[in-house]
């Protein structure tokens, strides 16, 4: 984190979880306070939805893409925005007081008490759709509100898409969260097809001078120093106590003073580069002129953000700087933020992974994560055991349907989270896992446009979900060769679609329903 912000603890947030009674009974004595209510902020985000008709689950993924839903005892952020919503209160930015007037609540209120926090939330989004004329059967269908996710974001143009896109893909996605206290949040995944307007446009970002593989939206020219003093010889890792779009932004804007020269989000470790290599980040004082800053989205107290999409996409940014600058793979060079000299910053703390970061900027570690390849996707059902059944109850789990524990065992719960995943994919609810089920969980997610010489995890995807319908193996390597286009042809041939043998919208539709 290029500035230091007020101290984050990892802490409940507080929660207006139970009204307490005053009234005096008959005998004299206060009654009882009433008992903590079950659920308190899955029930914030239904009470706060129906209120200001904001769909529920948007209002969950927006705030999950701020903050993981921790409003961390209500201490801002690097931008100064507050609890779960992250409503933001600095010179360019002011939705926390809007959220005020919008729901009269205190200022002191949203920035502490999550109930209301959300609720504040819940009013921005809702007024944000009143501005743009969505009228109320559009504010019933979720696609409709991305441009008002768009301007939540408090961001413009490129940076605020980049926001919404973020949101439409955990909708799309789904997600899973504890959060702090233990309660469980989720949104269930669900084919999503945003209307983005004016901002389709602004989506298409231009690649990083730099790094092939980032996005460029440069920094405020008021944020950095042309050219350098020193020669490059370390790279700088920092936390941002924030958001990728909302660092991104903060970058941005002039009164900031600060910079660093990539953003890797959490998610999916896409990764934005905002200054130039030759050009003098502020990120990290007296070490400027001779580092490389990479941010990282998230807060230091939480390691949730810190997910292995994330770290391998960093470890591939710094290796490619070492091996680009000539800098020594070691610990020597590749520091912390908090190991700056002249600095005060504890970032990226106790809970980023140096051991494994380093493994893999070293080209070393191997993913430990669940096995979702298989040359052949077998039916499983209730009494079902093994490795395709983990797959199934990870896919599951992954996308907001609660299968349970991902122990190898098909039972009642894995069942119930099959029938409510096949109910909404509009499939046959049979609770058994065949060829239609596998491959909409297959290739549930985002729906990217992808045709020959496209390479990445979203080819696999693809894969995966081909292997399932088409009933034969698809090599799942991520790259998208004259196999796979062939592949995609037999498809799209037996399913009525255009067999161009590139994979757009009607595509992913199609394998999304089980088709």
């Amino acid at each position: 984190m290029p500035r230091s912000p007020a101290g984050h603890t990892r802490g409940r947030a507080a929660f207006l979880a139970a009204l307490t009674v005053t009234a005096v009974v008959a005998a004299g004595h206060p009654a009882p306070a009433a008992p903590a209510a079950p659920d308190p902020m899955n029930q914030a985000f239904t009470r706060a939805a129906e209120k200001f008709g904001v769909p529920r689950d948007l209002l969950a993924a927006v705030g999950y893409g701020e903050t993981h839903l921790d409003g961390h005892d209500g201490r801002p952020s690097q931008a100064g925005g507050y609890g779960v919503m992250h409503l933001v209160s600095n010179p360019t930015n002011r939705s926390l007081e809007k959220a005020s007037a919008l729901t009269g609540e205190s200022a002191a209120d949203l920035r502490q008490d999550t109930e209301a926090n959300i609720l504040g939330g819940a009013a921005l989004l809702r007024s944000h759709a009143d501005a743009l004329g969505l009228d109320g059967a559009e504010r019933r269908d979720i696609d409709a509100w991305y441009p008002a996710v768009a301007r939540y974001s408090g961001a413009k143009g490129t940076v605020s898409a980049l926001y919404a896109d973020n949101v439409y893909a955990f909708l799309a996605q789904g997600l899973r969260a504890t959060v702090p206290g233990g309660e469980r949040i989720s949104v269930t995944s669900r084919p999503v097809s945003p209307d983005k307007g004016a901002l389709a446009s602004a989506g298409v970002t231009a690649p990083s001078p730099d790094y092939p593989s980032a996005l460029w939206v440069p920094a405020s020219t008021a944020n950095y120093a042309v050219n350098r003093t020193a020669t490059i010889d370390k790279v700088v890792i920092h936390v941002a106590q924030g958001s990728y779009a909302g660092t991104i932004s903060w970058f941005q804007n002039p009164d900031s003073q600060v910079s660093a020269h990539y953003v890797v989000r959490s998610s999916d470790g896409q990764i934005t580069q905002t200054v130039r290599d030759k050009d003098t980040g502020w990120h990290a004082k007296t070490a400027n002129a001779s580092s490389l800053g990479i941010e990282h989205e998230g807060f230091i107290d939480d390691a949730s953000w810190f997910t292995d999409s994330m770290y391998r996409s960093s470890a591939a940014l710094t290796a490619y700087l070492c091996n680009r600058y000539g800098i020594p793979k070691d610990r020597s060079h590749i520091i912390g933020h908090s190991e700056a000299p002249g600095n005060d910053h504890t970032d990226p703390g106790v809970n980023w992974n140096w051991t494994y970061y380093m493994q893999l900027v070293g080209g070393g570690a191997s993913s430990a994560g669940v096995q979702l390849d298989f040359t052949s996707y077998a039916t499983q059902r209730s009494g079902s055991t093994g490795p395709q059944v983990k797959a199934v109850q990870h896919l599951l789990n992954q996308q907001g349907y609660d299968a349970g524990a991902e122990n190898s065992v098909f039972g009642q719960t894995t069942q119930n989270a099959v029938k409510a995943f096949q109910t909404t994919r509009k499939l046959s609810a049979d609770g058994a896992v065949g060829p239609k089920t596998w491959t909409a969980l297959l290739s549930a997610g985002t729906t990217p446009t992808l045709s020959k010489g496209a390479s990445g995890a979203d080819v696999k995807r693809l894969q995966r979900a081909l292997t399932a319908a088409l009933g034969s193996t698809v090599a799942v390597d991520g790259s998208f060769g004259s196999g796979m286009q062939t592949a995609v042809r037999l498809y799209q041939d037996g399913r009525g679609l255009d067999a161009d043998g590139s994979v757009g919208p009607d595509t992913w539709k199609a394998l999304q329903a089980g088709l």
